[in-house]
C-alpha cells in the first residue's frame, strides 16, 4: 500500500463531495520548483492547485483534499467536478544547438533520455516513469472507489468535444489542443491494462 503525504497549507476555492471525473495533468517543471511556485506565486494566493502531485519516484503528495477544488480550468462547473492529479514532468523539450542537453519552456536543463515523437508542434518530451504510472493507477483506483467515479479512462491524449461530460479519467489535453499534458511518452496502454485488472 502506497503512502499519501500531505504537504503545505494551500487554499482551495470550493468543495464538492460528488466528483465525476479525474483529470491528469503535468507540472511542466521539477517537483520542488513546482511546489515552491504553488506556495509563493501571487503572494501565496495562487489558485490553480491540483489535488495531488506524483513525483518521478512515484511518491504521492496531497496538496488539497480530493473533495476540494481550485481554478485549474478557470471554469467553475468543470473545476467543481474534477479531481486533478499532476505528474512531475517537464513536458516538451528543445535541443540546445551544439550542446548535449535539452531545455524546457523556462530554460531548465534536462540531460536524461528523451522520448521522441512529433505531436502538437513539438518533437522531444520528458518521459513519465513507470513508478509514476503505477502510483497514478493506485491513486485512481482509490479515488474512483471513494467517489464512485466510473472506472473508465479516455486512453489517449487528443482533444474530445464534450469531454467535460465524461465520467471517468481524462487528461488536460483531452480538453484543449493548446495543452500537451499528458504528453506522448505516457504509456496509455500499460495504464489501461493495469487499471482495468486492479
Amino acid at each position: 500500500m502506497k503512502e499519501i503525504i500531505s504537504w503545505g497549507n494551500l487554499k482551495s476555492s470550493g468543495t464538492n463531495k460528488n466528483k465525476k471525473q479525474i483529470v491528469l495533468i503535468h507540472s511542466s517543471r521539477e517537483k520542488n520548483e513546482y511546489l515552491t511556485s504553488l506556495k509563493n506565486r501571487f503572494d501565496g494566493k495562487y489558485d490553480k492547485i491540483p489535488n495531488y502531485l506524483i513525483d518521478k519516484q512515484g511518491n504521492i503528495v496531497e496538496l488539497i483534499k480530493p473533495e476540494e477544488s481550485s481554478k485549474i480550468f478557470n471554469d467553475k462547473v468543470i473545476d467543481n467536478n474534477v479531481i486533478v492529479i499532476c505528474l512531475e514532468n517537464l513536458g516538451w523539450l528543445e535541443k540546445e544547438p551544439l550542446k548535449k542537453h535539452y531545455i524546457n519552456w523556462i530554460g531548465n536543463i534536462y540531460k536524461g533520455k528523451v522520448y521522441e515523437k512529433q505531436w502538437r508542434d513539438y518533437i522531444f518530451w520528458d518521459p513519465y516513469t513507470e513508478e509514476q504510472i503505477d502510483s497514478t493507477i493506485f491513486l485512481c483506483n482509490k479515488l474512483t472507489e471513494k467517489f464512485e467515479i466510473e472506472k473508465k479512462f479516455v486512453g489517449h491524449n487528443t482533444k474530445i468535444n464534450g469531454v467535460e461530460k465524461f465520467y471517468g479519467i481524462a487528461c488536460r489535453s483531452n480538453y484543449f489542443t493548446e495543452y500537451t499534458d499528458l504528453n506522448p511518452s505516457f504509456n496509455f496502454e500499460y495504464f489501461l491494462k493495469k487499471f482495468e485488472n486492479e
